[in-house]
């Protein structure tokens, strides 16, 4: 029997991806572990591996086709000593078996604008138009999850129509129909298609001249999480003015003694140090609301913002606080790089107990971050600039930045979140403590 190659699941978040490239055509041998495609994910474009070896005979998903839900069938393997022209003649994959067909979505993509797969060869009918019915027209395809949700709701399994494989009647085709109707009926009371929503303009002859551009993948995430985070968490933002004369002094000594490593440490290498020796000090910021439990944390994980091309992704910083300098340095810009080549792994964006996001690069005075669930504070980093400034008791002019930390209130109460303040420019005003 032919082998389904489907959509996988590469990140936790990931419900629907695009298929950005195929690396490997009709015909070719694959063994486990090469690469055959790239896969545009909800955080990142990423590699996908072969599991099984054997010879691709059909591709099923064209490359740059979006919104391809997790298990869909992207292509068709022959397995070894099996005959290559018979498994391309073969109708469609693998039928799940009942058990996992309660669990699973449906297995062919929804309609989606773009190149859409080529259908199967022998196929008799396209799913949007196979009945749940056999040739027969006696007995019924539906997964056991649809027959028992359609007898909990009184739908008559044979007015639908599946979207399954070979028409099978799965969980999503019995959750859209109405109870009591039809076939004639149904196809009576369908509406039009409706037109796409034209976006909201400012109306008459007088709209601005625009480009309507997709969202990609990433996009569509930042939309949803940000939404969500500012829905639901309650924020209390906190801001301190921090002086940097000390620590940019140290950082011109420490740049000095590595330059021979190859090491040049960045104001925010020390930001993140600055931040997780914080947390160490005040662990009651180290933590996350769920729910009726509250996850205390033993490790600070720095989760850092970095602008790529198809959006904001955090890479994250391990164990930031008892990493040297160095490390960090070494890390980060690594990160980095892979972040803008939209080539970061899983491990090394999920997951992290706080974020840092610094906008001071661009001159940006101070500004109030999003919490990053299920995080429960972001410290936002403006710009150093010089400022009057009494020092010692005289008025004089100091390089000062303001930072404003975020905190989920049902975390972290407003005193614990001032300490870690307190602490984090405590920390950069005496930068020495970030070096032991």
């Amino acid at each position: 029997m032919p082998t389904p190659i489907k959509m996988p699941a590469l990140s936790p978040t990931m419900e629907e991806g695009t298929l950005a490239r195929w690396l490997v055509k009709e015909g070719d041998t694959v063994s486990s572990g090469d690469i055959m495609a790239e896969i545009e994910t909800d955080k990142a474009t990423m590699e996908f591996e072969a599991v099984d070896e054997g010879v691709i005979v059909r591709i099923e998903v064209a490359e740059g086709t979006e919104n391809v839900k997790v298990g869909t069938v992207i292509a068709i393997l022959a397995e070894e000593g099996e005959d290559v022209g018979e498994a391309a003649a073969a109708p469609g994959a693998k039928e799940a078996p009942p058990a996992e067909a309660e669990t699973s979505k449906p297995v062919r993509p929804e309609p989606v604008e773009g190149p859409t797969p080529a259908p199967a060869a022998s196929a008799p009918s396209s799913p949007s138009t196979s009945s749940g019915r056999t040739d027969g027209g006696d007995r019924i395809i539906a997964s056991p999850l649809a027959k028992r949700i359609a007898e909990q709701k009184g739908i008559d399994l044979s007015t639908l129509t599946g979207s399954g494989p070979n028409g099978r009647i799965v969980k999503a085709d019995v959750e859209g129909a109405t109870p009591g109707a039809s076939p004639a009926k149904a196809e009576a009371a369908a509406p039009a298609a409706p037109a796409p929503a034209k976006p909201a303009t400012l109306g008459g002859d007088f709209d601005a001249p625009y480009e309507a551009q997709k969202l990609n993948n990433v996009r569509k995430v930042i939309a949803r999480r940000l939404t969500e985070a500012k829905q639901t968490i309650p924020h209390i933002y906190l801001t301190v003015d921090v002086r940097l004369d000390a620590l940019l002094k140290l950082r011109s000594q420490l740049n000095a003694s590595l330059e021979p490593d190859g090491v040049k440490l960045s104001v925010n290498d020390l930001l993140i140090k600055a931040l997780a020796r914080a947390l160490q000090r005040v662990p009651k910021c180290n933590v996350s609301f769920q729910g009726d439990e509250l996850f205390q944390y033993t490790r600070e994980d720095i989760s850092v913002a970095v602008a790529a091309p198809s959006g904001l992704i955090t890479p994250i910083i391990r164990d930031a606080g008892r990493k040297g300098l160095a490390q960090i340095s070494t890390e980060m810009k690594e990160l980095a790089g892979k972040a803008k080549d939209g080539k970061l792994q899983p491990h090394e964006f999920q997951g992290g107990t706080a974020s840092l996001s610094n906008l001071g690069m661009f001159g940006t005075k101070q500004f109030d971050a999003v919490i990053n669930p299920p995080q429960a504070m972001i410290l936002a980093v403006g710009a150093g600039e010089q400022r009057p400034w009494v020092i010692d008791g005289a008025l004089g002019v100091a390089t000062v930045m303001s930072a404003t930390g975020s905190f989920d209130h049902r975390a972290i109460d407003g005193a614990d979140g001032a300490a870690l303040m307190q602490a984090f420019q405590q920390l950069v005003e005496n930068p020495m403590g970030l070096v032991v």
